[in-house]
Protein backbone atom coordinates (compact mmCIF):
# COMPACT_ATOMS: atom_id res chain seq x y z
CA UNK A 1 0.00 0.00 0.00
CA UNK A 2 1.30 3.70 -0.60
CA UNK A 3 1.59 6.23 1.52
CA UNK A 4 -1.49 9.01 1.62
CA UNK A 5 -1.10 12.11 3.49
CA UNK A 6 -2.77 16.06 3.54
CA UNK A 7 -0.81 17.53 6.13
CA UNK A 8 -0.91 21.36 6.34
CA UNK A 9 1.05 23.57 8.50
CA UNK A 10 0.66 27.32 8.92
CA UNK A 11 4.55 28.38 9.91
CA UNK A 12 5.26 31.36 11.75
CA UNK A 13 8.54 33.03 12.81
CA UNK A 14 10.35 36.22 13.42
CA UNK A 15 13.49 37.92 13.40
CA UNK A 16 15.66 38.26 16.39
CA UNK A 17 14.25 40.43 19.13
CA UNK A 18 11.39 41.06 16.73
CA UNK A 19 13.77 43.31 14.78
CA UNK A 20 12.16 45.51 11.73
CA UNK A 21 14.70 44.32 8.67
CA UNK A 22 12.72 42.57 6.19
CA UNK A 23 12.70 45.42 3.93
CA UNK A 24 9.12 45.04 1.38
CA UNK A 25 11.80 45.65 -1.49
CA UNK A 26 13.96 42.42 -1.11
CA UNK A 27 11.11 39.93 0.42
CA UNK A 28 9.98 39.16 -2.16
CA UNK A 29 13.31 37.15 -3.25
CA UNK A 30 13.48 35.51 0.24
CA UNK A 31 9.90 34.16 -0.12
CA UNK A 32 11.16 32.55 -3.47
CA UNK A 33 14.39 31.08 -1.86
CA UNK A 34 12.32 29.79 1.17
CA UNK A 35 9.84 28.42 -1.25
CA UNK A 36 13.26 26.34 -3.06
CA UNK A 37 13.97 24.83 -0.11
CA UNK A 38 10.41 23.82 0.85
CA UNK A 39 10.20 22.44 -2.68
CA UNK A 40 13.70 20.32 -1.89
CA UNK A 41 11.74 18.78 0.96
CA UNK A 42 9.18 17.31 -1.29
CA UNK A 43 6.71 19.45 0.47
CA UNK A 44 4.65 22.12 -1.20
CA UNK A 45 4.34 26.06 -0.59
CA UNK A 46 0.85 27.21 -0.57
CA UNK A 47 1.77 30.44 0.09
CA UNK A 48 4.01 32.84 1.82
CA UNK A 49 4.06 36.31 3.29
CA UNK A 50 4.68 38.10 6.12
CA UNK A 51 5.88 42.22 7.16
CA UNK A 52 9.38 43.63 8.29
CA UNK A 53 9.85 41.15 11.72
CA UNK A 54 7.80 37.81 11.00
CA UNK A 55 7.00 35.27 7.70
CA UNK A 56 4.00 33.32 7.51
CA UNK A 57 4.39 29.72 5.47
CA UNK A 58 1.43 27.75 4.41
CA UNK A 59 2.82 24.50 3.03
CA UNK A 60 2.68 20.86 3.07
CA UNK A 61 4.42 18.64 4.73
CA UNK A 62 5.41 15.75 3.51
CA UNK A 63 5.53 12.24 5.80
CA UNK A 64 9.48 11.70 5.51
CA UNK A 65 10.29 15.02 7.12
CA UNK A 66 9.64 15.97 10.53
CA UNK A 67 8.28 19.69 11.45
CA UNK A 68 11.43 20.66 13.58
CA UNK A 69 13.71 19.66 11.10
CA UNK A 70 11.55 21.30 8.30
CA UNK A 71 11.72 24.77 9.82
CA UNK A 72 15.21 24.57 10.86
CA UNK A 73 15.95 23.68 7.39
CA UNK A 74 14.54 26.92 6.27
CA UNK A 75 15.50 28.89 8.71
CA UNK A 76 19.24 27.93 8.68
CA UNK A 77 19.37 27.96 4.70
CA UNK A 78 17.20 31.42 4.48
CA UNK A 79 19.91 33.12 7.44
CA UNK A 80 22.73 31.85 5.32
CA UNK A 81 21.56 32.86 2.24
CA UNK A 82 20.41 36.39 3.48
CA UNK A 83 24.21 36.89 4.78
CA UNK A 84 25.66 35.74 1.98
CA UNK A 85 24.15 37.86 -0.52
CA UNK A 86 23.49 40.76 2.11
CA UNK A 87 19.96 40.74 1.16
CA UNK A 88 19.04 42.78 4.29
CA UNK A 89 21.83 44.23 6.28
CA UNK A 90 20.63 44.70 8.87
CA UNK A 91 19.54 40.64 9.46
CA UNK A 92 21.32 39.48 12.13
CA UNK A 93 19.31 35.83 12.37
CA UNK A 94 15.98 34.48 12.44
CA UNK A 95 14.28 33.85 16.52
CA UNK A 96 14.68 30.77 18.05
CA UNK A 97 11.70 29.04 18.19
CA UNK A 98 8.31 29.38 15.94
CA UNK A 99 4.96 28.70 15.88
CA UNK A 100 2.83 25.93 13.73
CA UNK A 101 -0.45 25.14 13.58
CA UNK A 102 -2.28 22.15 11.50
CA UNK A 103 -5.32 22.64 10.07
CA UNK A 104 -7.83 21.00 7.71
CA UNK A 105 -7.40 21.31 3.73
CA UNK A 106 -11.12 22.98 4.13
CA UNK A 107 -9.36 25.72 5.80
CA UNK A 108 -6.64 26.43 3.13
CA UNK A 109 -8.51 28.67 1.00
CA UNK A 110 -9.08 31.32 4.25
CA UNK A 111 -5.78 31.38 5.48
CA UNK A 112 -4.25 32.04 1.75
CA UNK A 113 -6.39 35.00 1.94
CA UNK A 114 -4.81 36.08 5.56
CA UNK A 115 -1.47 35.20 4.93
CA UNK A 116 -2.18 37.41 1.65
CA UNK A 117 -3.38 40.62 3.25
CA UNK A 118 -0.51 40.43 5.79
CA UNK A 119 0.57 44.24 5.28
CA UNK A 120 -3.26 45.18 5.82
CA UNK A 121 -3.47 43.21 8.99
CA UNK A 122 -0.46 44.54 10.45
CA UNK A 123 -1.87 47.85 10.11
CA UNK A 124 -3.95 46.63 12.87
CA UNK A 125 -2.73 44.48 15.01
CA UNK A 126 1.39 43.99 16.11
CA UNK A 127 2.83 40.66 15.70
CA UNK A 128 2.95 39.63 19.27
CA UNK A 129 -1.03 40.17 19.49
CA UNK A 130 -1.47 38.28 16.65
CA UNK A 131 0.83 35.20 17.77
CA UNK A 132 -1.02 35.20 21.35
CA UNK A 133 -4.67 35.08 19.15
CA UNK A 134 -2.95 32.15 16.85
CA UNK A 135 -1.95 29.96 20.04
CA UNK A 136 -5.54 30.80 21.87
CA UNK A 137 -7.29 29.94 18.39
CA UNK A 138 -5.51 26.30 18.53
CA UNK A 139 -5.72 25.92 22.35
CA UNK A 140 -2.05 26.36 22.90
CA UNK A 141 -1.06 27.11 26.59
CA UNK A 142 1.67 29.87 26.52
CA UNK A 143 3.91 32.04 28.96
CA UNK A 144 3.74 35.73 27.55
CA UNK A 145 7.23 35.92 28.74
CA UNK A 146 8.29 33.60 26.50
CA UNK A 147 6.47 35.79 23.41
CA UNK A 148 8.82 38.91 23.65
Amino acid sequence: MSTYTQILYHIVFSTKNREKTLSADRRPELYKYIGGVIQNKNSHLYRINGVEDHVHILSSLHPSVALSEFVKDIKLASSSWIKNDLVFPHFTHWQDGYGAFSLSIKEKDVLIEYIKDQEEHHRKIVFQEELKKLLTDAGIEFDERYLI
